[in-house]
């Protein structure tokens, strides 16, 4: 095709003026049949009779049009979000595992994520998702996280005592408290059971053989 620009370029255009485009269409329409009944210098036929040949040896497109995509491997985060030139994606948690590797399929406005695998329908496609612009984005549907733990069954310690109604559900049938609670409440039991002794300073001073600190006489003691 770059060949072809530069043919009509020296053929039609070198050394000639226009003034309209209508002009020149109608020169390059004129100089078309003089340039298709000349021997081609490669191939040595007739450009028109081997485009003849040529065209009919040409099949209709495909009804799917061809994907031009970049192809990327990357992996699932456990939040299900999968990152692709600093931007991030989600992909359904119920069909991804927690760093399972994926294939990205990216095209000028559209990402797809496709598992490497088929599954049992024979099928790949995991998600697909508008591209983002520029960086930092998080493109998500909501849906994909559905099946992700939550937190709400599991065990946390706060900064607080459990309520008194959360107290009396774990106490035993000997009405005490059980062992494990709260981290403050542990803190607190821990405080209260530590005994904590006295003794003034003149203990050291027996101890380590030194006389105790005097203001008496300061320059005396500077002596």
């Amino acid at each position: 095709m770059e060949r072809q620009v530069a043919i009509v370029r020296d053929h039609v255009l070198a050394g000639r003026a226009f003034s309209s485009i209508e002009e020149i269409d109608a020169a390059f329409a004129a100089w078309v049949p003089l340039r298709r009944a000349k021997v081609h210098s490669t191939h040595g036929e007739v450009i028109g009779v081997r485009a003849v040949r040529d065209h009919t040896a040409l099949r209709p497109l495909p009804a799917a049009p061809y994907v031009v995509a970049q192809r990327h491997l990357r992996y699932v985060g456990k939040d299900c979000l999968v990152a692709f030139d600093a931007n991030l994606y989600s992909v359904p948690a119920s069909r991804v595992q927690p760093r399972q590797l994926i294939e990205v399929r990216a095209t000028k406005a559209q990402i797809s994520l496709h598992a490497t695998t088929p599954d049992h329908r024979g099928e790949t496609l995991l998600a697909t998702h508008p591209r983002a612009v520029g960086r930092g984005c998080r493109v998500v549907n909501e849906r994909h996280w559905d099946g992700l733990p939550t937190g709400a069954g599991r065990r946390v310690t706060t900064s607080h005592d459990d309520p008194p109604a959360a107290r009396r559900q774990s106490r035993g049938n000997d009405g005490h408290e059980p062992a494990v609670g709260s981290l403050q409440a542990l803190l607190n039991r821990a405080a209260a059971q530590v005994e904590v002794s006295r003794r003034p300073l003149s203990v050291y001073d027996e101890l380590t053989g030194t006389r105790p600190f005097t203001t008496d006489n300061p320059t005396k003691e500077a002596r």
